[in-house]
């Protein structure tokens, strides 16, 4: 069986890193009517103005599976208005200081989760505490600090609190400019610093989660400051980028049976999560200003996130035993080896999943099966709160249920054979359809020759997959139904 020559890991310290250019310049984006000077959609991070139009929409019809995934925000006590925050002047996260970083990632949440609920519910006392929320933390703010785990507060917590700021930020009560000067002062030069440095370690000392966090914060901060140099740098290290996180390296082997192996299989599963989830993150906020990652290298993270949705289901995926380098530059040094996928836990759940899902399916008309049906599994998705009180549960800021169900695009088709793609309709909004993609592969009227392709004309509906029906308290019945196209 031919399959996609694996990286030599332990070899990738002798790469250069990509995509840091100073003089990089902003790609084309869609002109929308809410466009910055710039260029840039906003709101256009994980949400669009047409994302939150829909969500209100259909969370006053009644309809699911909107209604349970608005009563598990609604549920969450994060998202109630009477939050209040607790601003701190440094951060600190990792051994060996006095960790307090749990008051920004818990803040964070509640800043997302109240504009969220102001733009469904459209009670203005939540936008008043989400405005209250940033604005206090763009006032304190002024350091973050710690072990290497620093880098990982950056990226993490930069990425959410521009996503919370993009909810509010026309506000007038709300202080963007602060805000976006905290941005770039505090998380960014963290999140550059490690993709250029890597915290001085050898490129493959770090495994791809710790890049996916430093892109997603660069990614995000770029949209939200209007600043294109950014934006080409992120987009530019997930194509090319030397470390671990850039997509061919998070998903070195690409198999004949449509899948794709995630690297940190090999190392467990609560971080295999958190990477696709990173990864599915900056391929959104990319897809929201026109630049689809989604579909790049023929949809290499599609296939590696059906990999990792199959082995989290339970079932059995082939690992390519790799070696990675360990240690720092000039100093000590070790290997690694990961000779198989780890075991996994089928009750493991993170919020990661509605969103890759349904792109692929919805906007893009693709079968995408273990998709799916872990997708189905998870909903209706929580948030920060709802999957514990450690860090790991805060990582994403889920309530994908609510946010990414979609209606399946009208202008896709059901059979895309190897390298064919469906074609958006010009008219689509931003949420729907780029007008641009980043690899340059496709034009203004939507042809490509880079999307979304898979080499599968079996395409599965999603209520070919599952019936979802909202019960009362958001809960979510489930049923099964048997119908070709929903098994491996």
């Amino acid at each position: 069986m031919h399959l996609t020559r694996p990286l030599q890991i332990s070899r990738r310290g002798m790469l250069k890193a990509a995509g840091v250019a100073a003089g990089a310049t902003a790609l084309g984006v869609t002109a929308a009517p809410s466009a910055s000077a710039a260029g840039y959609a906003h709101p256009g991070l994980l949400h669009t103005r047409a994302d939150l139009d829909r969500m209100a929409a259909k969370v006053k019809a009644g309809a699911a599976p909107y209604t349970a995934g608005y009563a598990r925000l609604t549920a969450n006590g994060r998202s109630h208005s009477t939050w209040t925050p607790r601003p701190q002047q440094t951060v600190y996260r990792g051994s060996g200081s006095p960790e307090n970083y749990a008051l920004l990632y818990k803040d964070l949440a509640a800043a997302y989760q109240n504009g969220l609920r102001y733009h469904v519910g459209g009670d203005t006392a939540h936008a008043d505490t989400a405005v209250a929320i940033l604005n206090a933390w763009s006032g304190t703010l002024t350091s973050l600090a710690g072990s290497a785990d620093r880098f990982l507060a950056a990226g993490l917590y930069g990425y959410q609190a521009a996503n919370a700021a993009e909810l509010v930020r026309d506000r007038p009560d709300f202080e963007l400019e602060r805000f976006q000067k905290m941005l770039r002062t505090v998380f960014l030069p963290l999140s550059e610093s490690f993709l250029v440095q890597h915290n001085g370690a050898v490129l493959t000392n770090y495994w791809p989660n710790w890049d996916l966090t430093a892109m997603a914060c660069v990614l995000a901060t770029g949209i939200f400051c209007d600043d294109g140099a950014k934006v080409e740098q992120a987009v530019e290290y997930f194509k090319h980028g030397a470390g671990l996180g850039s997509v061919k390296n998070a998903i070195p082997v690409v198999r004949e049976d449509g899948l794709a192996e995630w690297l940190e299989a090999g190392r467990d599963q609560g971080h295999s999560l958190l990477g696709v989830g990173l990864m599915g993150t900056v391929c959104e906020m990319a897809w929201n200003q026109g630049i689809d990652l989604y579909g790049y290298d023929d949809s290499r993270f599609l296939k590696g996130a059906q990999y990792v949705a199959k082995w989290c289901l339970g079932g059995t995926v082939d690992y390519t035993a790799n070696t990675r380098r360990k240690g720092a530059v000039n100093g000590w040094s070790g290997s690694e080896t990961a000779s198989a996928a780890a075991g996994v836990d089928p009750a493991m759940t993170r919020p990661v999943w509605a969103m890759i899902a349904n792109h692929y399916t919805k906007r893009r008309g693709l079968s995408a099966p273990y998709l799916t049906q872990i997708a189905a599994k998870a909903a209706p998705e929580g948030g920060g709160g709802d999957y514990g009180d450690a860090s790991g549960g805060y990582d994403q800021l889920g309530f994908g249920t609510l946010a990414f169900t979609r209606e399946r695009a009208s202008s896709t088709s059901g059979g895309l054979g190897g390298g064919a793609s469906s074609s958006p309709s010009p008219s689509a909004s931003p949420s729907d359809s780029p007008s641009a993609s980043a690899s340059g592969g496709k034009s203004a009227q939507g042809k490509s020759d880079d999307l979304a392709a898979t080499g599968s004309g079996d395409v599965v509906g999603w209520t070919a997959a599952t019936g979802l029906t909202a019960l009362a308290g958001g809960l979510l019945l489930l049923r099964r139904r048997n119908r070709g196209g929903t098994g491996s």
